[in-house]
């Protein structure tokens, strides 16, 4: 049987790809550092997924087992017979595994082993494929970057399956059980791949895989944030009734449209596919099953209104093709307003709204002149957007 190494046993790596990896035929062997998860997926050597929709059915992800990621031995050995990689670990992570993604690397070397091997990257980061290549490069010795280069395909994705907080009672219910969409379709670059690419279901080469990363950025991250951001100004607690609230539907349909037009310009996408796509997506974040909280999905306000991030980097996108982003940045002053208590970073942004007024709250966090387009709409919407999307607003 093929063989998977799935770094992080996580929600993605348990609750998205290790499902596709086991549907296809392989064994997943998943790589992770909390004993506790390692011993139970060697006993039970099977998991369940919970998929949320109207009507919720569980999965039974077979064909699985783990190894101890600080057994760096181990896990080299089993890299050395695997037919692919995958990391699943978070940004921060990513630099702590690649010293043992290099042992496995020099044992195949070792070996010998001719047929060259591909490790998916489902990591929020740009240019995660020459991130991750790097920080592999720096723990190998010199004889050991040939075979690198020839035999290592470093592979980015597009991770769209959303994955909630799971409740305490569905963490008590099964300690391994993962709360997912039915949403399974992961965009990978072709052009990082080396060698043969297994058949894997719900995985897709994309020649032109920067507009799938673009698309998931200020389509889907983007509508998500509206809504949330205009949610939290309702009073609703999950993404599903701000979505079901008409006045923030139409405008999260605005928002999508106003990027929509912009991709579709740069990338000469079909407007009928991305309208289709769009309404996928409004109807994934209506999915009342998956209870996805307003508080998690507007979260960290600090990064998500960054120069480049799913709003302000939206709004950029639309005045480079002329197109007016009318309302994103509705959507940011909505977000300049989110605070919500337990937030790491909404405290900080409110701070500095009070002391450096909008202008020079949008200079500071998202590098915008304070005189630029974007920055005297959101100026000029941040008291209209309470009156219009407050909670006595009607």
């Amino acid at each position: 049987m093929r063989k998977a190494i799935q770094f992080g046993a996580g929600n993605i790596g348990r609750g998205f790809t290790g499902q596709l990896f086991s549907e296809s035929g392989f064994e997943v062997v998943f790589v992770d550092v909390v004993p506790e998860l390692v011993k139970m997926l060697n006993e039970r050597r099977s998991y369940p997924i919970r998929i949320a929709c109207e009507n919720p059915w569980t999965v039974t992800v077979r064909n699985v087992r783990a190894v101890d990621g600080r057994d760096i031995e181990a896990v080299a050995n089993e890299i050395r017979t695997a037919t692919l990689m995958c990391t699943a670990v978070g940004v921060n992570v990513l630099p702590k595994v690649a010293p043992t993604i290099a042992e496995g690397v020099k044992a195949r070397a070792n070996a010998d082993v001719k047929e060259p091997i591909n490790i998916i990257i489902c990591e929020n980061l740009q240019n995660m494929a020459e991130f991750l290549k790097g920080e592999v490069q720096k723990h190998l010795p010199e004889s050991y970057h040939d075979y690198l280069e020839d035999k290592i395909g470093f592979v980015e994705s597009v991770v769209g399956r959303m994955v909630p907080v799971m409740t305490e009672e569905q963490k008590a219910e099964d300690p391994l059980l993962v709360v997912v969409e039915p949403y399974k379709h992961l965009p990978i670059s072709k052009a990082g791949i080396k060698g043969d690419f297994p058949e894997i279901a719900g995985i897709e080469l994309a020649d032109n895989f920067q507009s799938f990363v673009d698309r998931k950025l200020y389509t889907h991250n983007a509508g998500h944030a509206v809504a949330a951001y205009l949610g939290y100004l309702r009073g609703y607690h999950y993404v599903y009734q701000a979505i079901n609230d008409e006045k923030i539907n139409v405008t999260v349909r605005a928002a999508m449209a106003e990027t929509g037009e912009a991709l579709i310009k740069k990338y000469g996408l079909d407007p009928v596919k991305h309208q289709a796509h769009i309404e996928d997506l409004i109807s994934r974040f209506g999915n009342i099953a998956l209870g996805d909280q307003v508080s998690r999905v507007g979260g960290d306000p600090l990064r998500k209104l960054g120069p480049n991030d799913r709003l302000v980097g939206g709004a950029k996108l639309c005045l480079e093709y002329d197109i007016f982003p009318t309302n994103l940045c509705k959507a940011i002053a909505a977000a300049l307003r989110f605070d919500p208590p337990g937030d790491p970073t909404a405290p900080k942004v409110q701070a500095m709204v009070r002391e450096l007024g909008v202008a020079g709250a949008l200079r500071e966090i998202s590098n915008l002149a304070e005189d630029s387009e974007i920055t005297n709409e959101v100026v000029r919407q941040y008291e209209f957007v309470a009156e219009e999307f407050g909670r006595n607003s009607e």
